[in-house]
């Protein structure tokens, strides 16, 4: 059996105090900035470095460009441009977007019935009265994302956890499967929004599931079993391949040319794309009057949109291991949008189906995106004809199969229940609540529920009782280590969360718990006790000697208590002519708890801070402490607290800096000092510092 060899180290120091360390080792102190010192040194300072920096942010493309690697990446990007350009074309936009904004548009122009009060409306047909709403609400959805952008809102990502990203893409991904089914299944089924939509959805395909096209579906399985095999192959073998095989490619140029050879439009009733419009809409300019109809409904459809965008590209961003900057992703929809409003494109988001198909694909950059984008140009404008025969069936079969990485994160269910039970709540409930309640909706309830579980973590954290290691400076939970030293009389308690005002009285009944006793109790217990006594004495009951009671009194001392101002005080004992030893056993009639403790250390290394209610709730635990004779403690404070509590007037009479240490084990010493417990301490006294 080897030993390990392990490094000593000894330091020789006096045991400190906060106050002697200030005393020996002087403190700078420093001006805090008010937040429009801030603001100005930020407008007013400007480098080449940071000059650069907003460029590269605003323009990130200039970034990579730079370090592309054309051999490695190039033939991937193209096959993987191919590919999602072919899927875009005919797929239409995100369909969450879409009910979202189709809401606005069925509200404004409605199918049957008048339309709204809108003078823009004038001259137009109810189609171009639908595409003037659409693209309105995208120009004013764009001017809430730049804004944001500009902002630096985009801070609010750190709230997205990676579980609850994971929850609400797998919702976003279930929604997709949901609403493919209908091309799958060759059904009609209108598009339905808000809660529940889902059911509602699958209710309709499940009472139309005996109309089912056998030619759709069949052409769809064996797409979809096709396309997974060969996936499965270049996963296998991608070191061996030079580029994954293009099978999105492949079975859509086949798919097209079988619909268009044996006609499945006409003799197997099959829906194919059909017609395609060529070329681009002239520009048009937003209707004022629907910003001011629909900025309500915009701004959700702005968050909505980016936060699908930033939770797609968290989880492949954590799968590839790059950063990405919420405010740039922020900045970029909002332009993008804004512009393509006024050419009458519709709300851009990023689509679940389309950014698996690029990833899976082999797509590395976004030479992709462009050569996807391209593809639907060239598409539009010139080649639009050799895809109408494509059947929809093949498109949702396409999609359904590349969200396979999606739908597998069902299987993080078990892991977080066995690691983290909370984080399973979140993602269950995030995931249930985007499903049910639709995107929107899901995504607010998943923060809720996240926030919750901070809450509730902080507001009932594990608090510990700590013991020393013999031998060395080292404190760990008593519970965790089976020889450890605690010195009699003393009690090490931790908080290993921050105090606030949701947390202050669960912390005080813990203390309580911890020492076995509760200090105003017995300071009303022994209040109660004294002036019991003071009866006796002015009775001049020689009941007291035959009790024995002077054998619970030290000698005559002509120290008066202290006149404190706030809660319960220890009652008055000048009139005594002896001090109570209040750890004797007192006689039956006196009902007086023993308090078995000397010293109180409260362990403050992982509070980062306390609010002005838990300084209050503080105050007034550590008073009821004192007053019982019970020398409190605290340590390793955070120097920003300690300023925060000089700065409330935290400290009187009672409440010292002199208890505040920069160590556990300089308190610890200094215990053992003051109650000379050479029995239990001489272990810790021993020990070289």
């Amino acid at each position: 059996m080897m030993v390990t060899l392990r490094k000593q180290y000894v330091v020789s120091r006096p045991v400190y105090s906060e106050d002697s360390l200030a005393e020996d080792h002087e403190k700078i102190h420093r001006k805090h900035k008010a937040l429009m010192e801030h603001v100005k040194e930020y407008l007013t300072s400007c480098d080449a470095n940071r000059a650069k920096k907003a460029v590269v942010s605003v323009l990130p493309v200039i970034g990579w460009m730079r370090m592309y690697r054309v051999r490695e990446w190039l033939l991937g990007d193209v096959v993987s441009g191919v590919s999602t350009g072919l899927v875009a074309i005919m797929q239409g936009s995100f369909p969450v977007l879409s009910l979202m904004v189709g809401a606005v548009v069925t509200r404004l122009v409605p199918e049957d019935g008048p339309h709204a009060n809108i003078t823009d409306f004038e001259g137009l047909t109810q189609d171009q009265q639908r595409v003037l709403v659409a693209s309105s609400v995208t120009f004013l959805m764009g001017i809430f994302q730049l804004a944001m952008g500009v902002l630096q809102v985009g801070f609010i990502v750190v709230y997205l956890s990676d579980t609850l990203v994971s929850g609400f893409t797998t919702a976003a991904a279930v929604h997709i499967l949901v609403s493919q089914l209908k091309f799958v299944l060759g059904l009609s089924v209108p598009g339905i929004n808000g809660p529940l939509s889902m059911i509602y959805t699958l209710e309709k395909i499940f009472v139309q599931i005996t109309s089912t096209n056998i030619c759709d579906l069949v052409m769809s399985i064996v797409i979809m079993v096709v396309v997974f095999i060969v996936k499965e192959l270049n996963d296998r073998y991608r070191a061996k391949l030079p580029v994954p095989i293009p099978i999105e490619v492949i079975v859509t140029v086949i798919a097209c040319g079988v619909s268009y050879g044996f006609n499945f439009e006409k003799r197997y009733d099959v829906e194919v794309v059909g017609t395609m419009v060529k070329g681009y809409e002239p520009p048009i300019v937003p209707s004022v009057q629907v910003f001011q109809e629909s900025a309500a409904e915009a701004f959700p459809v702005a968050i909505v949109g980016f936060t699908v965008a930033f939770s797609v590209a968290k989880v492949y961003a954590n799968k590839h291991d790059y950063p990405i900057d919420g405010n740039q992703e922020l900045v970029a929809f909002g332009v993008s949008n804004m512009f393509g409003a006024t050419f009458r494109s519709f709300a851009a988001s990023t689509a679940l189906s389309r950014t698996a198909v690029q990833e899976s694909s082999g797509g590395k950059t976004q030479v992709a995106g462009l050569i996807s984008a391209m593809m639907a140009m060239i598409v539009t404008v010139a080649l639009g004809f050799l895809l109408e025969p494509l059947p929809r069936s093949v498109l949702g079969a396409l999609v359904i199969v590349n969200l396979k990485g999606m739908l597998m994160q069902f299987r993080e269910i078990l892991y977080l229940w066995r690691r983290d039970k909370p984080e399973c709540v979140v993602w269950v409930g995030t995931c249930l609540g985007a499903i049910l309640l639709g995107l929107d909706f899901g995504l607010a309830v998943g923060l809720g529920i996240e926030l919750l579980t901070v809450v509730f973590r902080t507001q009932f954290p594990r608090c510990s009782i700590l013991a020393n290691l013999p031998g060395t400076d080292l404190y760990r939970d008593q519970k965790d280590y089976p020889l450890v030293c605690e010195p009699k009389g003393v009690k090490i308690f931790r908080i290993p969360s921050p105090i606030f005002f949701a947390n202050i009285e669960f912390f005080r009944n813990k203390l309580v718990e911890a020492v076995g006793f509760n200090p105003l109790r017995v300071l009303r217990k022994r209040n109660k006790a004294l002036r019991k006594i003071k009866k006796l004495l002015q009775k001049r009951d020689p009941g007291i000697t035959e009790n024995g009671l002077e054998d619970l009194f030290w000698t005559a001392t002509n120290d008066p208590e202290e006149n404190t101002e706030v809660l319960e005080l220890p009652a008055d004992l000048k009139e005594l002519p002896f001090q109570m030893n209040w750890s004797a056993e007192l006689p039956s009639e006196f009902s007086v708890p023993t308090v078995n403790l000397h010293s109180l250390i409260l362990d403050f290394s992982a509070v980062s801070f306390l609010d002005i209610s838990a300084m209050k709730g503080l105050k007034m635990a550590l008073k009821e402490f004192t007053r019982v004779d019970v020398d409190v403690y605290i340590v390793s404070c955070d120097a920003l607290i300690m300023e925060k509590l000089h700065s409330c007037m935290f400290f009187d009479d009672e409440i010292r800096t002199s208890m505040f240490f920069p160590t556990l084990h300089d308190a610890m010493l200094d215990v053992l000092e003051k109650h000379q417990d050479n029995s239990t301490g001489s272990v810790l006294k021993d020990t070289k510092l």
